[in-house]
């Protein structure tokens, strides 16, 4: 605290220049009359040595100094406009015109599929569309193939659930949002992945460590906010539809109509069916449970013309699957001498609304309001494992963002409130447990943001807010950023993140056994006996971008060191039973990663990345011992070429490090034998090629899982399912082998 008020004090030179964050889209106007984006356009500002680039909506953004008066913007074969920068408007609509006659040109440049920029304080990937149709991207979950920071697992050998990990941690450590409103969380902790289809995404930042106050108190491991399409620019209908070998089809349908230049609304649908029964490991259970889901969304966007902005939408959700034995059927008893059985149904509602208000009177100044209304059903079965849920919760946040004397001292202040109600049943060897619990947190919070100079900038936030079970707490949060060159942002930061863990939902893979859930030493009072997780994040970071060859290069290395000060451990290094218990001793989590992108030639782009993790856990018997199922080291490449008449080539290796396997310490008696076991290393290899036949139809086809390496004992004691022993959790390898599949994508008015 005592440096945080040190930096307050330091005189800024009245020379320095403060930023504005400026955005727009880029669009033209066709044969019909009718508005098309334009990607890949140039968006200039005298001052910034990095412009920015319009994506597949036509959108842009770019940091200028308050000092620029215009931007230039351009693209091959439209003339060059000149927008004259409003000192009250920060959001801009720019329309490119052809001249009559042009002359041949090329296209010498090509638009980044993920950018992570020198000016922004904290570090933030940002990830487009393009990055995300470089794999099939049927859900969030599957959205992470060509991005090393992230890791994904399936939960257990039962469900095809997949969790992600970020910095060591499991995902439920990382605040997912929409468009900066918390929404994978709760109950959906884990499943919650699959809820947004990738035919929805805009694209996505993700941003690691403990992030802004504004956003809350839970990011722990970092934030990943999913951007959704917009009803302004682009073609009125988009369709996508995808078939997989091994029996997973899926269409998206997107609608959006710009009503008039203020009013726009989209709606977007998901239908997904697995309908073959697969079993590539040969034991006897089926890989992916039968079932559908359906997922449809409508959104509205207002903006006026006295720059009051509001939006607003609703989100409905169904799956219901079926899987486990081969031969089980959906009503079959789950007693000894009958087929273990898999049960999944769950329906969610989510309704939310933005409204802001921008100040004409007062540049940097505005206010906005946060709103979003959740209602989360499941019931699940898991051969006698019977789990239910059922989620009801309120988020409203309230931003007010102005200046201290000019907008070098940009300030955010508000108030926030998260209302959780939660009703959990859980049936184990017939005997029925309820945990059921309203938790509501109040909150405040003030974040000052100071721009030094061009190459200083600072975030300082503070935030205190009051648990019903837990009291009240503070979280402090300081971000650094420094350019010591041009091309080169050093950057650090240190935080305080809490949350309430939902020990069920955020471990749903460990009831794929029968493992007896066991709670030790319970407080009274608290969500499942157990105390709130605290801890501590620290974390540096560097950026370097280079020309060589004159072709453009990004070279990336962070270090982030995460100190729990209260951890509810997850154990199951015993057979037979699942223990949550607060943490006795030391826990924490060391993560480093290296990461390189060249364009090596002309169209062709190689992405090398080097992870390492070192993460420990404080057990009650076993003390500080390696947490299970986390790789210490993992290999990444990814090459993505393109050619001049529009085919796509992209093809990525990954070498994950060997694992600990706690089950295979014991024997199946449940006593220790003392031998660490770890699972092997291991390569996964995918592919995709897509021929682009025009801006309004694209054909793609790859593989997944090219090596076709599968975790073939993942399933313990599958030949008698009703026993103790019985356990599908045990997962360090990939559940699928080969997937080919093909799919198409359609744009049209």
């Amino acid at each position: 605290m005592i440096t945080v008020l040190a930096l307050f004090l330091i005189p800024y030179p009245t020379t320095a220049q403060s930023l504005r964050h400026i955005t727009g889209e880029v669009f033209t106007i066709n044969n019909k009359n009718e508005n098309t984006p334009i990607e890949g356009a140039t968006v200039l500002a005298p001052g910034v040595l990095a412009g920015a680039q319009t994506d597949q909506s036509g959108s842009f953004e770019i940091d200028v100094p308050d000092t620029s008066r215009f931007l230039l913007i351009s693209f091959v074969g439209y003339l060059t406009d000149t927008l004259m920068i409003n000192e009250s408007q920060l959001h801009y609509l720019v329309e490119l015109v052809q001249p009559h006659k042009l002359k041949e040109v090329q296209v010498i440049q090509k638009l980044k599929t993920t950018e992570i920029g020198l000016i922004t304080t904290i570090k933030t990937e940002k990830i487009g569309q393009a990055e995300l149709f470089k794999a099939a991207c049927c859900n969030l979950s599957q959205s992470f193939e060509t991005t090393p920071s992230i890791d994904v697992s399936f939960t257990d050998a039962v469900t095809g659930y997949r969790t992600i990990r970020l910095l060591g941690l499991a995902g439920p450590y990382t605040l997912i949002t929409r468009e900066n409103i918390p929404d994978v969380r709760g109950l959906a902790s884990v499943a919650g992945l699959t809820f947004t289809p990738g035919a929805w995404m805009e694209g996505m930042q993700l941003s690691k460590g403990t992030g802004s106050v504004v956003n809350g108190f839970e990011s722990l491991a970092g934030q990943l906010n999913v951007e959704l399409q917009k009803p302004f620019a682009g073609e009125k209908w988009y369709v996508n539809v995808y078939q997989g070998s091994q029996g997973n089809s899926e269409a998206s349908v997107n609608y959006r109509n710009s009503i008039n230049a203020n009013l726009g609304t989209m709606v977007m649908a998901d239908v997904t069916s697995q309908w073959l029964k697969v079993d590539l490991n040969r034991d006897h259970f089926i890989d992916l449970p039968l079932g559908q889901s359906f997922n449809i969304l409508n959104r509205w966007i207002y903006t006026s013309p006295s720059d009051w902005m509001i939006q607003g939408g609703v989100k409905a959700y169904y799956t219901h699957g079926v899987g486990g034995d081969w031969s089980y059927k959906e009503g079959d008893p789950q007693t000894e001498g009958h087929p273990w059985g898999y049960i999944g149904t769950t329906r969610r509602i989510e309704d939310w609304a933005k409204i802001a208000k921008v100040s004409k009177a007062r540049d940097e100044s505005s206010v906005g309001l946060q709103l979003s209304n959740t209602n989360h059903d499941q019931n699940s079965m898991y051969g006698t494992n019977n789990y239910s849920g059922l989620q009801n919760s309120f988020y409203a946040n309230l931003i007010y963002q102005t200046y201290i004397g000019n907008t070098k001292h940009i300030i955010k202040f508000g108030a926030s409130e998260l209302l959780d109600v939660f009703n959990e049943t859980l049936i184990q060897a017939k005997v029925q447990h309820y945990y059921n619990r309203n938790e509501s947190v109040p909150g405040v919070y003030a974040e000052y943001s100071w721009s030094y100079s061009d190459n200083f900038n600072m975030i300082a936030g503070l935030r205190g807010d009051y648990d019903n079970y837990y009291g009240g707490f503070i979280t402090p949060r300081l971000h650094l950023r420094y350019a010591p060159w041009k091309r080169t942002a050093i950057r650090a930061s240190i935080g305080r993140a809490e949350r309430t863990a939902n020990i069920f939902a955020d471990n749903i893979g460990y009831f794929a056994s029968n493992r007896q859930v066991d709670i030790l030493n319970p407080v009274a009072g608290k969500p499942y006996g157990l105390t709130a997780e605290v801890a501590w994040n620290t974390g540096i970071n560097i950026t370097h971008k280079f020309k060589y060859r004159y072709h453009e290069g990004v070279f990336t290395v962070d270090y982030y060191y995460t100190q729990f000060q209260s951890q509810v451990v997850v154990d199951v290094n015993y057979p037979q039973v699942l223990s949550f218990y607060n943490q006795t001793g030391l826990s924490f989590a060391h993560s480093f990663q290296a990461q390189f992108d060249y364009e090596l030639f002309r169209r062709f782009n190689v992405r090398l990345a080097y992870r390492y993790y070192d993460v420990m856990v404080s057990y009650y018997e076993l003390g500080l011992k390696e947490k299970p199922f986390v790789p210490a080291n993992r290999e990444f490449i990814n090459m993505a070429y393109s050619t001049t008449n529009n085919w796509k080539f992209d093809y990525t290796i990954n070498w994950v490090g060997r694992e600990r396997t706690p089950y295979a310490e014991h024997d199946h008696g449940g006593s220790g034998t003392g031998v660490s076991a770890y699972s092997p290393a291991f390569y996964q290899m995918n592919c995709q090629v897509t021929k682009v036949f025009s801006s309004k139809f694209e054909l793609y086809m790859g593989g997944e899982n090219l090596t076709n390496f599968m975790q073939h004992d993942a399933i313990v004691n599958y030949g008698n399912p009703y026993s103790r022993l019985f356990d599908a959790s045990q997962i360090w390898g990939p559940m699928m082998g080969l997937n080919i599949y093909v799919g198409a994508r359609y744009r049209f008015n």
